[in-house]
């Protein structure tokens, strides 16, 4: 295998515990540069204690897990530099505005010359008229177009975002599947969890299915679309 068709994100055998609950039963997963890649499933699935591993706010309990050619559990802080994260919920601050928000963030990352993207993202999120608005009277689904942006800010090398589809109206999602396709058309790695189908196979080339904390099939957008892609996905889930 070359070089540039190294995964930037490799899992291998993924363990987490919580206490005597395991919601993670091993998952093996592989994504690449350039690419998008779903993690489709139930509640409970795992998806979005995988993605916080992947993050590096979770430490696995067993396996391996390399985000951009860093170990998460040997250097989470190298990780968190290189991921831009969505999570599932909360990651406000509620009596901040979005602009706050965004002026926190590009200090922290100590990002030049970000107000132009910044303005760009909330406008097409239609978060241009809240920006200084504080969050605490925000939707759920205003919460999550802000996640969306602040996840995307800095143009990361990996795009993690997790069920950022959850409560968002036509628009949030039109324009969370344009940060996907802007994030992969620039070489970034992109993973999206969702527990909706359609959304998946629209945003991601590939599915990687779990059920119960453990991977039972990694798959195209292709095979999980139309009828028989739906009763593949139950079949899958049964």
């Amino acid at each position: 295998m070359t070089r540039e068709r190294e995964p930037v994100v490799a899992v291998q055998g993924l363990h987490v515990r919580f206490g005597e609950v395991e919601a993670v039963a091993g998952v093996d997963l592989a994504a690449y540069a350039g690419h998008s890649t779903a993690l489709l499933g139930r509640n409970g699935a795992g998806k979005s204690t995988t993605m916080r591993v992947l993050a590096g706010v979770v430490p696995p309990t067993a396996g391996t897990v390399v985000v951009a050619g860093h170990d998460v559990r040997a250097s989470p802080l190298e990780v968190k530099r290189r991921v831009g994260y969505c999570p599932d919920v909360g990651g406000l601050v509620p009596r901040a505005t979005p602009w706050e928000h965004l002026q926190l963030s590009a200090r922290l990352r100590r990002l030049d010359g970000w107000e132009e993207r910044a303005r760009d993202l909330l406008e097409r999120f239609e978060l241009g008229d809240v920006a200084h608005r504080v969050t605490t009277g925000f939707s759920h689904g205003m919460g999550r177009r802000l996640s969306v942006v602040l996840a995307a800010l800095h143009e990361p090398e990996v795009l993690l975002l997790d069920e950022p589809f959850d409560g968002v109206d036509p628009i949030g999602v039109e324009a969370t599947l344009d940060v996907v396709n802007d994030a992969r058309s620039r070489g970034a790695c992109v993973l999206v969890s969702t527990h909706l189908r359609e959304l998946a196979i629209e945003a991601c080339s590939a599915v990687l299915v779990l059920r119960g904390g453990a991977r039972v099939a990694t798959v195209t957008a292709g095979e999980m679309a139309g009828e028989e892609g739906a009763r593949a996905y139950r079949g899958l889930l049964d």
